[in-house]
Formats: C-alpha cells, structure tokens, sequence
C-alpha cells in the first residue's frame, strides 16, 4: 500500500476535462485503505460520462462509501471488480473527510442518488439514454420508472429491468445482455446492491454494448419512494448511517457494527504511517 495516497491523472489537460470525442482521461486518485478513489465532483464525473458515451467506450463507475471500501478487504473478487472500474468515486462523507486528510482538497462527495439525479436532468439536454437493472418487481421497476419521467420530463430512460433475486445462470445473463443490448442505451444505471452491482458490471462490462455502467445502491429504492432518504444535516455530519439504520434495523445492524469501526480503525493505521512517512521524508 502506498503511503503517499494521492496519484496524479495523466491527463494533459491538467484538472480541465476535454469535451472534444476523444476519450476522456481518469482523474487524479486518493488511496483510502486498498480503494483508489476518484478526486473528483459532480460535474467532472458527468462530463466523463458524457464524453465516454460521446465516444463509444467502455467503462464502468462504482460509488464507494465504507462498506465498500472495507468490504475489499475481505472479499477478493469485489476488490478486482473495484480496482478495474474506470472511475471510483467517493458516496460516502467519512470517506471524503479521509481522502481530505491525506489531501485530496474535495468539496463535497460523489453520492450514487444525488449523481443519477443531476445526470437524468442533464440528459434532457444532452440526449444520454439510460436503462435502469434493478428493484425486487417488475412492478416496483415500472413505478420508479413512471417516477423517473414524471419528476424529470422529457428525460431519454428507454428501459428497465428486474432480475431474478439469486444467481444467475449463463443462458440468463446472455438474455439480459441481449435485452439491454437492443435497447441500446448510452448508460445503464445498476440498483442491485454492494457487492453485487459490483460483480455484475465487471462481469457483464464485456457483454455490454452500452458504454458506460454505473452502480448505484440504493438509489432506485430513494427515488422510487420505498426507502426515505436522511435529512441534508445528517448526510453532511456522515450520520447517514444512523438513519439507515433506525429504517432498517434487522437487515443493517450486522454491516454498519462490522465496517464502521474498522473503516475509522484502518483510516487511523493508515494516516499514522501517512503521518510518519512525512516526517522521515522532512
């Protein structure tokens, strides 16, 4: 693990991101325990989406608050998913308050709802296409989606989809490419959850016509109604966690009592050898 968190992009454009077909460059990257995560905001992180479907590439976005960032820890095939995706951007506020100790500079989080929002606005404008895979039901995917379109008129989403809740067969994820495929997206929103939104982009990224993945927790279940969001406040003071917690007690006690304190244990490690590696250096 590098004790210097913070990797410059190679972009020749310095922090101005290119808006010509070109493909766009990667930003500069913070090292938060074994995650590199993007330097990045709102409007940087749009701009690449748009360039990357401009284009005609192929990428992928993972939105990482704690859980993800220490879920790599204990499980290999999540951190490969993480370290190929083309950008990994900062969803959670104590994982920003971290990536700013080691010098990051960043303003504000990359937060999966908030971005899925201001990027379907955007693309009223810019005329990206979107497809949501994701929801429990089809009818729970047909009422975000009439959500969706009634709060963001005129808005390009060309499809939806549900998948079974299990493991899916290879004959099953080759009917999905299919159907998401002909539907012929620019980007294709992943509502399924941390770790499994994860595996499933890096798995199907290579089955996918659709240039640009991006996963987005529980972003389907706040904009569909089903799960409130916390108040502004408590998402600035990093207590969204307590929020989520007091809706959903029996299925989130187990995650937030095992990765919370190992996320604040693992960042202390880290920012001391950070700290210690300054000094020698001085």
């Amino acid at each position: 693990m590098s004790l210097m968190p913070v990797k410059p992009s190679a972009s020749p454009d310095g922090d101005r991101l290119v808006t010509d077909t070109a493909p766009i460059a990667p930003p500069a990257t913070c090292r938060v325990l074994s995650v590199d995560l993007a330097i990045t905001d709102y409007e940087h992180t749009m701009e690449w989406i748009d360039q990357t479907a401009r284009s005609r590439g192929k990428g992928y976005i993972c939105v990482a608050a704690t859980h993800t960032v220490v879920a790599c820890e204990d499980d290999a095939e999540l951190a490969a998913a993480v370290q190929d995706a083309s950008l990994v951007v900062p969803d959670g506020q104590p994982v920003v308050w971290a990536m700013n100790a080691f010098g990051a500079n960043l303003s504000s989080r990359v937060y999966g709802p908030d971005l899925m929002a201001k990027h379907l606005q955007r693309s009223i404008g810019t005329g990206v296409t979107h497809f949501l895979y994701g929801c429990p039901t089809d009818e729970l995917m047909e009422q975000l989606l009439g959500q969706l379109r009634q709060r963001f008129v005129g808005v390009p989403i060309i499809g939806g989809y549900s998948p079974p809740y299990r493991e899916l067969a290879e004959d099953e994820l080759d009917d999905i490419a299919a159907r998401i495929n002909a539907a012929a997206p620019d980007v294709v929103w992943v509502g399924v959850g941390v770790p499994k939104q994860e595996k499933w982009m890096a798995s199907m990224r290579g089955r996918l016509d659709a240039p640009v993945l991006i996963g987005v927790g529980a972003a389907f279940d706040f904009h569909g109604g089903r799960v409130r969001q916390a108040p502004a406040w408590m998402q600035s003071l990093g207590l969204e966690w307590l929020f989520r917690l007091i809706q959903e007690p029996r299925r989130l006690w187990r995650r937030y009592l095992n990765y919370n304190p190992r996320f604040v244990l693992g960042f202390v490690r880290q920012y001391g050898r950070y700290l210690r590696a300054g000094r020698r250096a001085a």
